[in-house]
């Protein structure tokens, strides 16, 4: 099974990450996690670049970027992980390509739907969990960790945006979890983490 996670900045991805692994590893279920961009050797050169606060990018240069990383890591890392009859737990991927560039840059999001099935040879996730929160409280979450973390310069560019390009970056995911209930799992990100851990097991069809 190939699982996604995805959600506005500060939505909690990598706490439910955490929790999601240690509960596949109790269950005995054989898993990959891995994450975009860094995910690939080529991933982690490009991480710095698309991430730092520094790097002002072309809106077209980010996106080739991350399509870039993509098309790699598909082919490097999550392909031949399936294919062994892994599990793949993936922090991000195709669909926060086409909510931060298509609905936060303002791209056409048909042609970024296109690019992404160009990169990925066509290869979508089985579930998509979309952690679901105000952007303000995503927002005010991820500077107070990358604060703690002293990752305001090096992973902060995104943080760095207005609040209303986030606005419509949560947007974008709901449109999406919308136009593929049958891939989606939309799951409140305001909730306690054990809270939210039991929905996410509950939308891959695990006990809790």
């Amino acid at each position: 099974m190939f699982i996604t996670v995805e959600g506005v900045e500060g939505a909690g991805k990598s706490t439910l990450m955490n929790m999601l692994a240690q509960s596949f590893e109790t269950r005995g279920i054989v898993f990959l996690r891995t994450r975009e961009p860094g995910g690939c050797d080529l991933g982690a050169s490009l991480r710095p670049l698309l991430l730092d606060v520094s790097s002002s990018l072309d809106s077209r240069a980010e996106l080739f970027l991350f399509l870039a990383d993509r098309a790699q890591h598909v082919a490097e890392t999550i392909r031949p992980a399936l294919l062994r009859g892994d599990w793949v737990l993936c922090d991000r991927y195709a669909d926060s390509t086409i909510a931060y560039q298509g609905y936060g840059r303002g791209m056409d999001t048909d042609r970024l739907q296109e690019l992404n099935d160009y990169a990925t040879g066509g290869l979508w996730p089985d579930r998509t969990l979309l952690l679901d929160l105000p952007v303000e409280t995503g927002l005010a979450r991820a500077l107070a960790r990358n604060g703690r973390e002293g990752l305001t310069q090096s992973e902060g560019r995104f943080e760095a945006e207005e609040l209303a390009f986030h606005q419509r970056i949560r947007e974008g995911f709901l449109a999406r979890a919308a136009r593929w209930p049958e891939r989606f799992r939309v799951l409140d990100a305001t909730l306690e983490p054990e809270a939210l851990l039991r929905q996410a097991l509950t939308a891959l069809g695990l006990s809790c």
